[in-house]
């Protein structure tokens, strides 16, 4: 018995031995040991071909050199861990201040669908700590990036600028180095910029964000009425985006009125009839309907026109409108002005000349002036003739 207990007791006593020394000898791996690593999101899903970033914390509750060390890493993937501009294999971290890095990773293309896990390891002052990231290979979870707008048709004149407001939405996990371009017919003023970013050709747009982007357009000189497309294409990072626009112009409505030998004066008597013709021409790109010709005249005077008005003007074209003029039977002899004006009245356009009108003498008042001074000179003869010889 007593040589059973005695063999018993040095057993026990060489297990509590070896379990100290373990114990005292044996390097820390846990986080209670005053060594920590963290990031805020430690499991994250993409989808091939991009590259996602993870922010690293190490704590410590003593002053070290902290060394970093990766592990895990599929076949293919590429990871860093970076900071102050640099890949850094330790950092320097005291009880008050912790150590900021950086974990890049790049999911190659070809990646296929799954769960990989990463370690990063990190030992100093006695301590370790092993932070386990995961990241998890889904072709869904790259999200989207699109660029919209709420008028993507504007409708005006060819004279006109046209101003389109798109929105470049960043849907993915990353953020993108966005710039934009845009294009329209031959001859066209095409220009699109990112809003708020003067004279920047690019601009980040960060993950979950948006960008406001402006498109204007002036159209080509003469360009007729119909329908233009406006291309734009942002370029986000690796990606196209694209967006189709559309002008509808409706054309510029502007006239020419003249007469065929560009005269503006004309005369007649009083009382009678005095025609003169006007040429409208269609300076703009659109059709003009129901074009009329009006005139301002002296009071009791009277003018009409034939035809009272044109149905359609065609861009280029010319039509021919005549007016007839009736002094008042009272107008005396001279200068008088009449305002004519040509106008379209649903399309807006208008143009005027003034003409000058001579109203000459009555034929009749005519014959009455020679036959007094007839008289005149006859009576005078007598007088003469009578009264010479004394």
């Amino acid at each position: 018995m007593r040589r059973s207990f005695a063999r018993s007791t040095r057993v026990t006593t060489a297990l509590v031995i070896s379990t100290l020394v373990l114990w005292t000898f044996a390097p820390a791996v846990s986080a209670d040991d005053g060594l920590e690593v963290t990031t805020p999101f430690p499991a994250v899903a993409v989808a091939p071909g991009t590259k996602v970033s993870f922010d690293l914390t190490v704590d410590s509750t003593r002053a070290a050199n902290v060394s970093l060390a990766l592990s895990g890493v599929p076949e293919g993937w590429t990871a860093s861990l970076l900071g102050g501009g640099f890949v850094v294999d330790a950092v320097a971290v005291t009880s008050a201040a912790a150590a900021e890095v950086r974990l890049d990773v790049d999911v190659p293309a070809d990646a296929a669908a799954g769960t990989s896990t990463l370690r990063v390891t990190a030992r100093g002052g006695g301590a370790q700590d092993i932070l386990q990231i995961s990241v998890r290979v889904n072709a869904e979870a790259a999200g989207d990036i699109t660029l919209t707008t709420s008028t993507p048709t504007l409708t005006g004149a060819s004279d006109a600028t046209f101003t389109f407001d798109l929105v470049l939405q960043n849907d993915t996990a990353q953020d993108v180095t966005v710039s934009v371009a845009a294009s329209g017919p031959e001859g066209w003023d095409v220009e699109a910029t990112l809003t708020g970013e003067t004279q920047a050709a690019s601009t980040i747009v960060e993950a979950g964000a948006t960008q406001n982007i402006g498109v204007t357009a002036t159209a080509a000189a003469g360009v007729p009425a119909g329908t233009y497309p406006i291309a734009v294409e942002a370029r986000a990072g690796e990606r196209t985006i694209p967006a189709e626009l559309g002008i509808e112009v409706t054309g510029s409505y502007s006239m020419e009125l003249a007469t065929p030998n560009e005269a503006l004066s004309t005369s007649g008597q009083a009382g009678s009839v005095t025609t003169q013709a006007f040429e409208i021409t269609n300076t703009g790109t659109a059709p003009l309907t129901g074009v009329t010709l009006t005139a301002s005249a002296p009071s009791n005077w009277e003018v009409t026109t034939d035809p009272p008005s044109v149905p359609s003007i065609a861009p280029g074209a010319t039509e021919t409108i005549t007016a007839t003029i009736t002094p008042s039977g009272e107008a005396v002899a001279g200068d008088y002005e009449i305002d004519f004006a040509a106008g379209a009245a649903e399309e807006g356009a208008e143009a005027s000349r003034t003409v000058r009108f001579t109203v000459e003498a009555s034929e009749v008042w005519i014959l009455v002036g020679v036959g007094l001074i007839a008289l005149i000179v006859a009576g005078l003869f007598y007088v003469f003739r009578t009264y010479g010889r004394r």
